[in-house]
């Protein structure tokens, strides 16, 4: 038995996720209630750690809260939620100053707060801590965390899926806490209610620059309970990763191309003025796909191919101050960015879609809640405007300090009994390399039929693929051992490396899930727009001008949006 685990108590308020978005949450929620922050790495490994750009706030004498709601409605096409926009954008001053308060050192000029430029913003309005902005601040909020009694940090724990208890008299499902994975056995987390802040989706696709946790866990969980879910279809990819053989897809900041840097292929022309009057300050979706269009013109293979960035037009002391870990990192993979460009290709970024949730963070669930990447608030619509992702996890997260629901403690369950799951090695090692070729093959499947550029037989024939695997994994024995636990039954699960094959095992089947919603989504919209682009139907409708709507196996479009 493992006595360790069960001094994990109940709690007034779970938040899955240790990003920009459950670390502020978790800070923000009252300190009298007992919350408990769970994160399947150690604290502090998220893509808000590697958001280089910065932090979006209308805080300078020529700015206004309206020009950045203006902005972020343009950038959205068509569909944003005005007043949910309106609601981020005059709240971003506030913001700024509460992270300021925490002790988020932001660059400064003089006394001021230093602010720079990025594509789509009509003002200087991005706030940043030299070129790696979202470490500082998710440094700053780890480090008040770890001093608040009322948090307790749940590390190398894997939230598998949510628990739903009938509520009598609602006659409705309430979201109770999670299953979790944790110190080899699945034990059942209570609380009064759950926040979902994992995070995108990124690893469900080949070329991607975010971190290998981010694989949809919070959207995937939440469809799963029934969750309202919109608009998945929308995927932004960011135009300029480093592209090398053996090198993670590091991104390189849109800010260097704010700062004077220049796209060009490998004639040396800056090719990205052929498709849009902005050039390399276009909004991301076209110039990721002037890159993708160029290149299919002109190179062998679109999976290794790649265009150049070059800083040398921007002063190299203005490098070294605003960019250095670029340099670093550059200088890693044998890249001098002050003598030679930086070779460059499109990767996927952000998920502007997620699970529906209003000003308060509610989903439809009772009791579940979502803030940041994993949601769709109605910021973002079907592009998200750079520099918004951080400021709508902060923004955000600040509401769930109306939270109150103290947990009846008169309703804690206790475990009645304890399952082993211990399988023969040979059918072990048979499950094991059946769910590691799975896992290979999804991030392939759907770069190459809902990447950059999609169409509807593509998408048929990798969702028929989809379809195939999904079977197969759900007929694993291991899967069916843990779909059968029911919430007052604990597992221990006795396999070799228990936390690395739990962990490949929870994320392919997220993985799975969302790649089927992302490629069924990607079907239904027969048009293109913001960061969904068919090849069938290349336009923009006014038709469309509707949020795609999924809940369990039912997809429908909003009304339309004015």
């Amino acid at each position: 038995m493992h006595p360790h685990t069960s001094s994990l108590p109940a709690f007034d308020i779970l938040v899955v996720g240790a990003g920009a978005a459950g670390l502020y949450t978790a800070l923000c929620l009252p300190k009298s209630l007992r919350v408990g922050l769970i994160t399947k790495e150690t604290i502090a490994l998220s893509a808000s750690d590697w958001a280089q750009g910065g932090i979006a706030a209308a805080i300078s004498k020529e700015d206004s809260p309206q020009l950045h709601v203006e902005d972020t409605l343009q950038a959205g096409a068509g569909l944003c939620d005005r007043a949910v926009v309106e609601f981020l954008a005059e709240h971003a001053p506030s913001s700024i100053e509460a992270l300021v308060n925490l002790g988020v050192a932001f660059d400064r000029e003089g006394k001021n707060l230093a602010l720079t430029l990025e594509a789509a913003h009509s003002r200087h309005r991005v706030l940043h801590a030299a070129d790696t902005t979202g470490r500082e601040v998710t440094t700053t909020l780890t480090n008040q965390v770890l001093k608040r009694e009322n948090i307790q940090v749940i590390q190398q724990a894997l939230a598998l899926s949510l628990w739903l208890d009938p509520d009598t008299q609602s006659h409705t499902q309430h979201c109770r806490g999670v299953s979790l994975f944790y110190q080899g056995r699945i034990i059942w987390l209570q609380a009064n209610a759950v926040v979902l802040a994992t995070g995108g989706g990124g690893q469900v696709f080949a070329q991607t620059t975010n971190p290998a946790v981010s694989t949809g866990d919070g959207v995937a969980m939440a469809w799963r309970a029934g969750a309202i879910l919109r608009d998945l279809e929308f995927v932004q990819f960011h135009p300029t990763a480093l592209t090398k053989p053996g090198a993670d897809r590091f991104l390189i900041s849109e800010a260097v191309r704010g700062e004077g840097a220049h796209l060009v292929d490998d004639k040396g022309v800056r090719f990205a003025f052929d498709y849009h009057p902005a050039g390399e300050l276009a909004p991301r979706d076209i110039v990721s796909r002037a890159i993708y269009s160029h290149l299919q013109k002109n190179a062998a293979d679109l999976a290794t191919a790649h265009v150049w960035l070059d800083m040398r037009p921007i002063p190299p002391e203005k490098i070294r101050h605003r960019f250095p870990n670029i340099v670093k990192v550059c200088k890693y993979w044998g890249v001098d960015v002050f003598n030679e460009p930086i070779p460059v290709a499109p990767a996927a970024h952000y998920w502007m879609g997620g699970v529906v949730t209003d000003l308060e963070n509610r989903t439809n669930i009772p009791g579940l809640y979502a803030v940041g990447e994993t949601t769709s608030t109605g910021v973002h619509g079907a592009n998200r405007l750079a520099s918004n992702s951080l400021l709508e996890c902060i923004v955000f997260g600040a509401q769930m300090g109306k939270f109150e629901d103290k947990l009846d403690l008169s309703r804690v369950l206790e475990p009645l009994n304890n399952q082993e799951f211990q399988p023969l090695e040979a059918d072990w090692i048979a499950q094991q390399q059946l769910i590691d070729t799975i896992r290979k093959n999804i991030p392939r499947l759907v770069w190459e039929n809902a990447g950059i550029c999609r169409e509807q037989g593509l998408l048929e024939s990798a969702i028929a693929l989809l379809e195939s695997w999904h079977q197969e994994f759900v007929a694993l024995p291991i899967s069916k051992f843990i779909f059968s636990l029911e919430p007052t039954t604990t597992a221990d699960i006795n396999i070799g490396d228990v936390e690395k094959q739990l962990r490949l095992w929870s994320e392919t089947y997220n993985l799975l899930d969302v790649a089927h919603l992302i490629l069924k989504s990607a079907a239904f919209r027969t048009e293109s727009r913001g960061g969904h682009y068919r090849l069938d139907y290349p336009t923009q409708s006014s038709e469309w001008q509707v949020h795609t709507l999924i809940q369990q196996n039912k997809f429908w479009k909003s009304q339309n949006q004015s």
